[in-house]
């Protein structure tokens, strides 16, 4: 059952999966192209392949590709990534969202989107499923021509993700499965939902196949299936097999490798296919990783998710089998009608450890004033929707009226990251304020909540700046996109002289690298920011923990001088960063 995939009509049955007549079981296993560097997706699907698996699965992130509404960004690179899917011998399983949860930010969906439909987000309302049926318009031609029937490895395609944990609005699902189908997908469609009654009659749809997501108990998960669906296949379309890190917190705790093998042969000796989440995590390179709200009901406080999606995965971070890949490959290997290959050769390390000195500093004021957004006034604070910043940072400057005395300055609303000064003095939110007193405040995004009833909520300043119980207004806001750090030549441009004291900024240095390979990198002075090696942005870094270094995959380097630029958005003890 993990033999090459081959032309051929892939359909469901009552008893389960069948190729062209002959029954086959879906052994895949979780690899999302976005989070792998183009360069190493052979090596990675080749793991796959060696851990015995037929097939893998990724997810789509809108809001990577179509940054701005009809503006599109490498939206080809789903089709490349199936292409090398066929090249490895596997099938592969596509799940377009709209939606994708994925610890990603939004879920995937493009703020420009939620910003503008708010709680209409994930349901029919026209405003929201016009831009979705465009997007698709783009998106579902590099699915259809590679379905398994047209000579390609997709055999399956999901309808939305999880719904039942968010709604219940089936008309919505019912018009995404037309979507999909109008757009010419003609694989199975199914939905995948928690094994739980009121996650699958939210979730799951009258005539397509519905699936469960476990990580304990596949024996009654699939009993729960069951009194949704009395026949046809039984599929945990994710096997949680580890969990990820949220920003200062510890880290979560590791998953026995015999308990996580014990489940996976639990699910296949119930008959069942699976796709194990993750087999490969990867990283959320750009400043991706998304955010989740604390509490039962995700009113608590934002909880960042770190930069690494190792996830505790079988294939690490790096690449590398773990032991849960040892023991997945002896489970795997008892329901294959072959032996898996052979493990392929590990990806290449830095021959030597080096260090980059960072020599030249710009302020983050000139940094914002040259590649920042256009500056406006407003009435009140604008969020960072509506100055059309994703991820990145915004700067509100006002003046509070006076004279006044002292009177406590609040900020109703926030969840990230602020820094206030109070004429030109650091100063706490909430602290007492005087006027006359000019504001200035930053604020750093953290990541938009990824799931639950919090999703597409704005960021920033979004309940104002209250001076007691009093709005202040005319406020002078302006956003830095990360994004705009993708233009080497402006960047290059920025005014740059000796670094001072350890103020936020951007710290620009080289290194030198005789023998490029797969890295980490130590900032161990460093407070929080962004890290970009030769306009490769590795993603965010933070002194909070638990995450202490970034991967730098073995690509983006090259022998002798590396540019690297660090964004220190906090405050800094030191010049220099380490690659190991």
């Amino acid at each position: 059952m993990t033999e090459r995939p081959a032309d051929g009509v892939f359909s469901v049955t009552d008893s389960g999966f069948s190729l062209d007549g002959r029954p086959v079981r879906l052994l895949s296993g979780a690899l999302h192209y976005f989070r792998v560097h183009e360069d190493q997706w052979a090596h990675r699907l080749e793991m796959l392949r060696a851990m015995g698996l037929n097939c893998v699965e990724t997810y789509v992130p809108w809001n990577l590709h179509e940054p701005f509404p009809g503006q599109y960004r490498d939206a080809e690179a789903l089709g490349r990534f199936l292409d090398a899917v066929h090249a490895a011998g596997l099938w592969a399983v596509v799940r377009p969202g709209p939606y994708i949860c994925a610890e990603w930010e939004n879920g995937g969906l493009p703020q420009w989107l939620t910003g503008t439909v708010a709680g209409q987000v994930r349901t029919r309302n026209r405003a929201y499923m016009e831009p979705v049926r465009r997007w698709f318009g783009r998106l579902l031609p590099q699915v259809v021509e590679r379905q398994v029937h047209h000579g390609g490895p997709v055999v399956m395609v999901q309808v939305e993700n999880e719904y039942g944990s968010y709604g219940s609005d089936q008309e919505y699902l019912r018009e995404l499965a037309t979507v999909l189908r109008d757009g010419g997908v003609t694989v199975p469609l199914f939905t995948s939902d928690g094994s739980e009654d009121h996650m699958l009659t939210g979730g799951s749809l009258p005539g397509v196949l519905a699936t469960v997501n476990f990580g304990s108990d596949a024996a009654g998960a699939f009993r729960t299936l069951r009194r949704h669906r009395p026949t046809g296949p039984l599929m945990c379309m994710e096997f949680w097999c580890g969990w990820f890190a949220h920003w200062g917190a510890g880290e979560p705790e590791p998953r026995e490798a015999r308990d996580a093998a014990a489940v996976l042969r639990e699910i296949l000796e119930c008959g069942a296919s699976v796709n194990i989440y993750m087999a490969h995590g990867g990283t959320s390179f750009g400043g991706w990783a998304g955010a989740n709200r604390a509490g039962d009901l995700h009113d608590g406080a934002l909880q960042p998710t770190v930069t690494s999606y190792d996830y505790g995965a079988p294939v690490d971070e790096r690449g590398r089998p773990t032991e849960l890949f040892r023991r997945f490959r002896e489970v795997l290997a008892d329901f294959a009608d072959t032996p898996p290959p052979p493990v392929p050769a590990a990806w290449p390390i830095l021959t030597a450890p080096a260090t980059a000195v960072l020599d030249a500093w710009t302020p983050l004021d000139e940094v914002m004033d040259t590649l920042g957004g256009t500056e406006g006034v407003f009435g009140m604070a604008p969020t960072f929707e509506e100055l059309d910043v994703d991820r990145g940072l915004v700067r509100y400057r006002v003046r509070v009226p006076g004279p006044r005395p002292p009177l406590p300055l609040s900020l109703p609303g926030v969840r990230d990251l602020v820094r206030l000064s109070v004429d030109g003095v650091d100063t706490p939110v909430g602290t007492a304020v005087a006027g006359p007193a000019e504001l200035e405040l930053w604020v750093e995004s953290l990541g938009r909540v990824n799931y639950g009833p919090r999703l597409g909520e704005p960021k920033g300043l979004t309940g104002g700046i209250l001076h007691e119980r009093q709005y202040v207004h005319g406020v002078s806001a302006r956003g830095l996109r990360l994004d705009a750090f993708d233009d080497g030549k402006a960047v290059a441009g920025l005014p740059s002289r000796l670094p001072e004291g350890g103020e936020p900024g951007l710290y620009r240095g080289s290194v030198d690298v005789s023998g490029p390979g797969d890295a980490m990198l130590e900032l161990p002075d460093w407070g929080r920011g962004f890290v970009w090696i030769n306009g490769f942005c590795l993603g965010r870094y933070w002194s909070a923990g638990p995450q202490s270094a970034l991967y730098v995959p073995g690509p983006v380097l090259r022998p002798g001088d590396n540019e690297v630029w660090v964004l220190e958005t906090e405050r800094t003890g030191g010049t220099r960063v380490r690659l190991e």
